[in-house]
């Protein structure tokens, strides 16, 4: 997948209105690379409740340890961001908050409240699993997002490397949300040591489940510390693996190796909703 140039300007427009608000961005924070792209359309996704996760996965380069205070303006910032640059499909996502007691679904509620006072934009959000609380579940959902999203990223053997984190948890997470009706939506990182086998053990889960949208990324180690890339997938590989996805019936699947779990969002959203 060829990534689109950026100017310097359009990069640094968007990059001094999340600095000047004292907003964090997937796209900088987890170093996502199509942070140009994704730019140059003026998309992003935000990421509310800080940037230090209370967990520490070993494939990740969020900073973690102690998070600060919750900015208790973020929703109203966030909002203001998202109409002074004209967004129309906005992602929200966070760290994992198991520091507070609800793991921050009260946030979002918030974040979610205040977006929805600009006309005609659809909101996704990629929560955390919550500890598995039905109850911050079911706050977030009532406030009602377009998509809910939370991401499996890889097969059950190798869930070693996502701390404090389960399976079946994240699993059930997204089969509740799916339950009140909600589009749901995960993505998985490809590259970790997953056997093709175990992968389509996690797709025939997620069909279970009835799962609308499966995004398919390259694991890219993010730091010397982070666990090793175990395979570097080609794009004929992607495409073999999205075909699978989508005849094992879900509705719709994004497979690249510099995909992530808001690439091409409102795209998804619109061919899932559709589909």
């Amino acid at each position: 997948m060829e990534k689109k140039k950026i100017s310097l300007s359009d990069l640094d427009l968007l990059k001094k209105n999340f600095k000047d608000k004292n907003l964090h961005t997937v796209c900088q924070t987890a170093r996502c690379p199509n942070i140009g792209e994704c730019f140059k359309n003026k998309t992003a996704t935000f990421i509310i409740l800080g940037d230090i996760c209370t967990r520490g996965c070993s494939f990740c380069s969020t900073k973690h340890g102690n998070p600060c205070a919750v900015d208790e303006n973020e929703p109203q910032k966030t909002a203001e961001a998202v109409k002074e640059l004209g967004l129309k499909y906005v992602v929200i996502t966070s760290v994992t908050r198991d520091d507070l007691y609800d793991g921050g679904a009260s946030h979002f509620v918030s974040v979610i409240k205040e977006i929805k006072k600009i006309p005609d934009v659809k909101i996704e959000v990629l929560v955390p699993d919550f500890q598995g609380s039905h109850e911050s579940v079911d706050a977030v959902l009532s406030a009602g997002p377009d998509v809910f999203s939370h991401n499996m990223e890889t097969v059950a053997s190798l869930y070693k490397y996502r701390k404090n984190a389960q399976y079946k948890r994240s699993l059930d997470i997204l089969k509740y949300a799916k339950q009140k009706g909600f589009l749901i939506k995960t993505g998985l990182m490809l590259g970790l040591g997953e056997t093709e086998s175990e992968f389509l053990e996690t797709i025939k889960d997620l069909k279970e489940i009835n799962c609308d949208i499966v995004t398919l990324g390259q694991y890219l180690k993010p730091s010397k510390d982070s666990v090793e890339i175990a395979k570097q997938y080609q794009d004929a590989e992607f495409e073999y693996l999205k075909n699978k996805v989508l005849k094992s019936g879900i509705k719709n699947c994004v497979s690249g190796r510099y995909v992530r779990s808001s690439y091409f969002a409102e795209n998804a959203y619109n061919a899932a909703k559709n589909g």
